[in-house]
């Protein structure tokens, strides 16, 4: 398999666990009135993973072979 395929399958698979993320049963899970340093949890919690995604996606693409 090459490896620009293979790239793209992992892409697909990361693009498939953002969209289990920022689907409504986990965002209902975080949407409770508690707060972390006066931010609401649902915020943190979306922008946490937000980051996350973009950190795994960043080092997918730029991944060089060994």
């Amino acid at each position: 398999m090459t490896r620009s395929k293979l790239t793209a399958q992992r892409l697909a698979a990361l693009f498939l666990a953002g969209w289990m993320v920022f689907n409504y049963p986990l965002l209902s899970l975080f949407n409770l009135p508690h707060t972390v340093l006066g931010i609401p949890l649902l915020y943190v919690y979306v922008f946490a993973a937000w980051a996350i995604m973009i950190g795994f996606m960043a080092w997918l693409v730029e991944r060089r072979k060994d």
